[in-house]
């Protein structure tokens, strides 16, 4: 309520300035700290889904920058608009406006320490920008100001100490609930705890993030650490807890989460989590199956495709509708067929006896497309969200990138190394030797298809 009550009368001062046509109006009416804190409360409503509230946005980000500009010693006398600054300049300002701002402002030692931080910050030196904030505690700040600093000092240490960073993101969480702040320390944890291999951490923020801000304008970047985290962590995060998590998405994103995993899962040769993947993708929710959906029934094969039902799979892999698939699920179909074909081929003829040694020349590798076309939306990356048009918690300097799989190569079936005995003037094991060549090919096609 009384956050309701305080978002009410900022909106109100600012309708009230932005309506006059003098900007000026705008300058001498509100402070700093009032325009700075009328910006978080907006990007606050937009991490939690609305959307609407970005031209908002952008009319503050302008009115912010103008005041802070227009600023002199005497409205940094004032603590708190001394604070809005650093705000605005960990929240992605601009580093000339914080910059000139700062050098205008008389502040104890330990303010312009932090601001010299910021600045470092703002400009690209992350080793600076550690070395200056190191030694502040984002809890002995106030908790504007010390939850913005903990979620910049997580993301500068993200690299280098892991546990530290994750340590920052909670105390960031802690003082800034239900804010940008809070969704991009999630947002960020979730990455680093694949990197640590923590999967009880990975769960939790998933599980907080989903929960809190699926409808973020961030939120593609989560799913990309989602999915990632999940091939990652695969052994253990079990089957029930993924579906606890996806089961709070509205069913479009489950969907699309689970065909992702299942694309992922099939690649890598994971065959159990890309069945479980795939038959989610199909069951759909409140009675509104996907079974007709070409994707699913692609991944959902791709893993058994040497298996012993390989007729019923050749089957299902003949009756995807190809005009339907992106490009690179269009060479995962032919991967796909041409194992199979392979498997059920006749034995080749007995070779003639005491053969000339022939030249054996390679088969050359399909050429994959690496950028997916239009038809259905293209499983390789989430469905498009638009990020806020502002500087983001993320523009100036960005986090590690945690999800990135562990190999690029993947395996459908690890082709089992030839007997050094074997008779290779026995048909059968020549159309072995054959099969498990194929196989090798096929495998790096599929490790050259776009994840």
């Amino acid at each position: 309520m009384k956050r309701a009550a305080l978002t009410s009368r900022l909106m109100g001062l600012l309708l009230l300035a932005t309506a006059y046509p003098s900007a000026g109006f705008a300058q001498d009416t509100l402070q700093p700290y009032q325009l700075v804190r009328s910006l978080q409360l907006v990007q606050d409503r937009i991490a939690a889904g609305d959307h609407a509230a970005m031209p908002m946005q952008a009319k503050l980000l302008e009115m912010t920058d103008a005041r802070l500009r227009a600023a002199d010693a005497e409205d940094f006398k004032d603590p708190r608009n001394f604070r809005a600054l650093l705000v605005y300049g960990m929240s992605g300002g601009n580093p000339v406006t914080v910059e000139a701002a700062v050098s205008r402002a008389a502040s104890d030692p330990r303010n312009l320490a932090m601001a010299k931080g910021v600045i470092d910050y703002l400009n690209g030196r992350p080793g600076e920008a550690i070395e200056a904030l190191r030694p502040i505690d984002p809890m002995a700040l106030p908790g504007d100001l010390g939850a913005f600093l903990a979620l910049v000092k997580g993301s500068l240490l993200a690299t280098d100490q892991p546990a530290t960073a994750l340590t920052l993101f909670d105390e960031a969480k802690l003082l800034s609930p239900g804010t940008l702040v809070e969704e991009a320390a999630l947002r960020r944890s979730v990455g680093i705890a694949v990197t640590q291999g923590d999967a009880a951490r990975f769960a939790l923020a998933s599980t907080q993030y989903v929960e809190r801000y699926l409808y973020s304008p961030y939120a593609s970047q989560f799913a990309d650490s989602f999915v990632s985290g999940v091939i990652a962590l695969h052994m253990s995060i079990s089957q029930d807890k993924l579906a606890d998590i996806t089961s709070m998405m509205d069913p479009e994103r489950e969907k699309v989460i689970y065909l992702r995993i299942a694309r992922r899962a099939a690649i890598d040769g994971m065959s159990d989590l890309s069945a479980f993947a795939s038959a989610r993708a199909e069951q759909g929710r409140d009675g509104n199956t996907n079974q007709g959906d070409p994707r699913a029934l692609l991944y959902s094969s791709l893993s058994t495709v040497t298996s012993d039902t390989i007729e019923d799979v050749r089957a299902k892999l003949g009756k995807i509708d190809r005009s339907r698939l992106s490009d690179g699920d269009r060479a995962l179909l032919d991967a796909a067929q041409t194992i199979a074909g392979e498997v059920v081929a006749p034995p080749a003829s007995p070779p003639a006896a005491n053969p000339a040694p022939a030249a054996v020349v390679p088969s050359p590798e399909p050429e994959v497309a690496a950028t997916d076309a239009a038809g259905l939306p293209p499983v390789e990356g989430a469905v498009p969200e638009q990020t806020a048009v502002a500087p983001s918690l993320d523009t100036a300097a960005a986090a590690p990138n945690a999800s990135t799989p562990a190999t690029d190569t993947a395996t459908v079936l690890p082709a089992p190394a030839a007997s050094a005995s074997a008779d290779t003037t026995d048909p059968t094991d020549a159309a072995m030797t054959k099969t498990r060549r194929q196989l090798d090919l096929i495998d790096q096609m599929l490790g050259a298809a776009p994840k």
